[in-house]
C-alpha cells in the first residue's frame, strides 16, 4: 500500500483546518505527524475488510487490489475528516472517530 501525494495533500490540509485546540487535537496531530512519517513505509497504509472471495480461496487481480487499495484510502480519510470536523466542533465524539481512523491504518 502506498500513501500517495493527494492522501499526504489531504492530511496536512486536514491538520491545518483548525486553529483552535478540540478536545481531540494533540492525539490527532500525533496521528497524523505518525501517518506522514510511515508514508517512506511502503507497506504502511489504510487497510480493509478481506472479502469474501479472498476468504474463498480466489487470487486477487491487479484490478481487484487497486480498488481496494482506493477504497480504504477513502474509507481513512473520510473517517479522519469526520475526526477533524467533531474535534473542530469540540464535540468528545472525535475520540472514537479518531480510534476508528487508526483502526483502519497499518504502520507495518
Amino acid at each position: 500500500m502506498k500513501v500517495t501525494a493527494v492522501f499526504a495533500a489531504a492530511v496536512l490540509l486536514l491538520g491545518t483546518a483548525s486553529a483552535r485546540a478540540g478536545p481531540c487535537s494533540n492525539a490527532s496531530t500525533q496521528f497524523e505527524q505518525a501517518v506522514r512519517q510511515s508514508g517512506k513505509n511502503p507497506t504502511a497504509g489504510p487497510t480493509g475488510s478481506q472479502t469474501v472471495d479472498a476468504q474463498t480461496g480466489r487470487q486477487p487481480t491487479p484490478d481487484s487490489v487497486s480498488r481496494a487499495e482506493e477504497s480504504a484510502q477513502a474509507t481513512f480519510e473520510a473517517a479522519l475528516a469526520r475526526a477533524k470536523s467533531l474535534d473542530a466542533q469540540g464535540d468528545a465524539g472525535c475520540s472514537r472517530a479518531l480510534a476508528d481512523a487508526q483502526r483502519m491504518y497499518s504502520f507495518r
